[in-house]
């Protein structure tokens, strides 16, 4: 108690608003850590080394500092570094995604109209799969090139199509296990193996192979992974490390150009504008189709 009455006093002696920004400060970094590593398996690992960096500084301030314990001191000095270095392993990925999203160039990759038709190839696809409970996973790359997985599968450089997507996943086809990556308007494998994350559960449900796989390639890369389910025809959606289940179409689609938008955002403008026109017109096209021949 001692330590901590003294530790305030030092801290009023400084001026309130330099104690004020450095706070922020602190607050805002831990802040961004734990939303960037929230629902990633770094999110429990982050929790726990804070727990052993704050436990082990307050046990060695409040007890080893006033028993003068100098060994267990000087042993856990060693500690600590050893600690951070553990972490530093184990958050490999999510470093790596880190640096990634700090040194991703802003500019589109690709005309806004090719991607305003793959959007709506692989939607279509995904809509009519769900609805048919055929399993799919669709690895959409972004900045991360995804080689190490591609070249696991089958290549095939063929134009984003619905036909060609349902085809490849459909049950009893040489390609429908694992997953199929896509880069720009081009299917470039099928038949991909991912990386499978950790087992785990979704509002009480076991996740599987394929949710798994759609949560271990988007922990190491900036991929958008959509997977449909064949138990239940859901549509979810993994970015980041994060699963987000229950994807209907309209939210499917707009998922796919908000997540896009974030890495080619000066381009965006103009496809934007393409698909709200494509969405009215759609509907006007499937509300005419309702009305009756003598209207």
């Amino acid at each position: 108690m001692d330590a901590l009455m003294d530790y305030l006093q030092r801290v009023a002696m400084n001026d309130w608003w330099v104690v004020a920004i450095e706070l922020f400060l602190i607050g805002f970094v831990v802040y961004w850590a734990v939303d960037f590593l929230e629902g990633t398996r770094g999110e429990r690992l982050f929790r726990g080394v804070i727990f052993i960096l704050i436990a082990g500084f307050l046990i060695l301030k409040l007890i080893v500092g006033k028993l003068a314990l100098e060994r267990l001191q000087f042993l856990y000095g060693g500690f600590v570094i050893g600690v951070l270095i553990i972490a530093v392993a184990a958050f490999q990925p999510e470093i790596r995604r880190a640096m990634i999203r700090i040194g991703q160039p802003r500019f589109l990759a690709g005309s806004s109209q090719h991607l305003v038709k793959t959007i709506e190839q692989i939607v279509i696809a995904a809509i009519q799969m769900a609805s048919a409970k055929i399993g799919a996973i669709i690895v959409i790359e972004q900045r991360v090139a995804l080689g190490e997985f591609t070249e696991t599968g089958v290549k095939l450089n063929a134009t984003v199509t619905t036909e060609l997507l349902k085809t490849i996943f459909f049950p009893g086809s040489a390609l429908h296990d694992m997953a199929a990556i896509i880069r720009g308007n081009r299917i470039i494998a099928a038949r991909v193996q991912l990386p499978l994350a950790e087992a785990g559960t979704i509002d009480g449900i076991e996740l599987g192979s394929r949710h798994r796989a759609a949560i271990g390639v988007s922990t190491g890369s900036d991929a958008i992974c959509i997977v449909v389910s064949e138990e239940t025809g859901n549509i979810s959606i993994a970015r980041n490390g994060k699963l987000t289940t229950g994807i209907d179409e309209k939210q499917l689609r707009w998922e796919l150009i908000r997540a896009m938008s974030e890495t080619a955002a000066p381009a965006f403008t103009g496809m934007f504008e393409k698909l709200k026109k494509f969405s009215k017109n759609k509907k006007k096209f499937e509300k005419a189709k309702k009305l009756p021949d003598n209207v």
